[in-house]
């Protein structure tokens, strides 16, 4: 997938305030509509500036896409980060409709945000206040034990001269235990303000781990890749595994291999259906940095007799 420059197809600098997006696209409109262009890829040009528009004529959307910043050139493959909009909050989310309408890159920046959830406002001087969205990150330890964080939003707006700005605000967030990736904490009252005596919309915080130094985590799972020595592994061993919620001791059964993985089941998130606890076996071969660690190799050598390629020498 290549990276999009919405601001070099408007033809308009990256400060460009709404007036003078609304101005560019108007006048490259008019010049590339299928119905009146001679050029030959005028209904390609056409698409492209009416995605640029729909992305940079959003603050919200406007404020998304430069979060990615200036590190990618127009045509570079492109993925976005991992949650790259962390952190920014977001009223209503996007249109999947429009998402769909346009190319992959628009897709994998707006096309997830498509299926969050938005309230309707009603019509009149009463209207309720429009739902927030925002991508939040915590520690895989919060989800085992719950806990209470000072989290920061940023949400786009528009100044008087029509740039984007933001507005930041803190929040005290009760993460529950038992909470994993993908899960909404909701905040009532806390999304956009109502009209007249519309009620405030809410505020819905998806759940994200931040990446940990030794665990991976796969929906309610949780994985440990554990080193263990050639003879923990031949010869079995009771050995103490660190897990998010303390150490547990767990039997190596002899004979283990590379790669086995051992369950603890129920250990894995604490969700109200809990989530198991891998312990994926990483055998570390230890140096012979000694005369007595390389002769103890060459006994090994001679008394195990032990040819791990032996069934590609029957291929041959």
């Amino acid at each position: 997938m290549q990276y999009k420059d919405y601001y070099k197809t408007l033809g308009i600098e990256r400060d460009a305030s709404q007036d003078e997006i609304k101005k560019a696209y108007r006048r490259l409109a008019r010049k590339y509509h299928p119905d009146v262009s001679k050029e030959s890829d005028a209904e390609e040009r056409f698409k492209e500036l009416g995605e640029a528009h729909e992305v940079l004529k959003d603050p919200e959307k406007r404020a998304a896409y430069d979060q990615l910043g200036n590190q990618w050139q127009t045509g570079e493959q492109f993925r976005p980060p991992p949650d790259w909009n962390a952190g920014y909050e977001f009223s209503g989310g996007f249109s999947g409709a429009d998402a769909a309408a346009y190319s992959d890159f628009f897709e994998s920046l707006f096309g997830a945000a498509g299926r969050t959830r938005a309230s309707g406002a009603d019509a009149g001087f009463h209207a309720q206040g429009r739902d927030s969205h925002a991508k939040i990150l915590i520690d895989l330890e919060d989800a085992y034990q719950g806990a209470t964080r000072t989290l920061s939003l940023r949400h786009p707006q528009l100044d008087s001269s029509g740039h984007v700005t933001f507005h930041e605000r803190q929040l005290n967030v009760n993460i529950p235990k038992g909470i994993y990736a993908g899960q909404h904490i909701r905040l009532k009252g806390q999304g956009e303000a109502g009209m007249g005596d519309g009620r405030t919309g809410d505020l819905y915080l998806e759940i994200e781990f931040n990446p940990h130094s030794i665990y991976r985590v796969e929906g309610k799972d949780v994985y440990l890749e554990l080193p263990v020595t050639p003879w923990e592994a031949a010869l079995g061993e009771q050995i103490a595994v660190p897990t998010p919620a303390g150490r547990v001791m767990m039997k190596i059964p002899p004979g283990s291999t590379q790669g086995k993985q051992m369950r603890l089941k129920g250990k894995g998130i604490p969700a109200k259906v809990p989530g198991d606890f891998y312990v994926v076996l990483q055998i570390a071969v230890p140096p012979a940095e000694t005369d007595e660690a390389r002769k103890a190799y060459e006994t090994l050598k001679q008394v195990a007799r032990f040819n791990p390629r032996q069934h590609l020498e029957k291929q041959s």
